[in-house]
């Protein structure tokens, strides 16, 4: 019960709820290792150990809290199985293949040394982007612009 001197927000109906895609890209794009992680498993590199080994530097604890993000965040689903000894692998989900294609549009752009394309790459790769952020806005919201 609230007391009668205190005010409750209230959510109106033109709110929106926060966008998960900006929050997922905030988090990847914000940590070091997440896209070292996403690029592992794109190559084939799905058990927790594997990845670990193929990483230099990076730690089991970084490593289990990238992989519980980007679960939660739904880029990657973690596969278990009742084997003994039990074994786990992730994979991509179908919001993470579309993430992942906008961050190698993004890689794409980042190693392109040829100035004088570069400003054509760039605004190519802003609509890729916009498109693929437009369709994981969809995908995940069921909001269409």
């Amino acid at each position: 019960m609230v007391p009668a001197n205190k005010t409750v927000p209230v959510q109106t109906a033109n709110a929106r709820p926060p966008m998960r895609i900006t929050a997922l890209l905030e988090d990847v794009l914000g940590c070091k290792w997440s896209w070292s992680v996403l690029r592992a498993i794109h190559t084939g590199t799905v058990r927790p150990g594997q990845i670990e080994r193929a990483i230099p530097g990076l730690s089991t604890k970084v490593l289990n809290e990238r992989l519980r993000k980007l679960v939660a965040h739904g880029v990657l689903e973690k596969m278990a199985f009742p084997e003994v000894p039990p074994h786990v692998e992730y994979r991509f989900t179908e919001l993470g293949q579309k993430f992942l294609a906008v961050l190698q549009q993004i890689e794409a752009l980042e190693k392109n040394n040829d100035l004088s394309e570069l400003g054509q790459r760039f605004a190519s790769a802003i609509q890729v982007v916009k498109s693929a952020v437009d369709a994981l806005v969809q995908h995940a919201t069921g909001w269409h612009s």
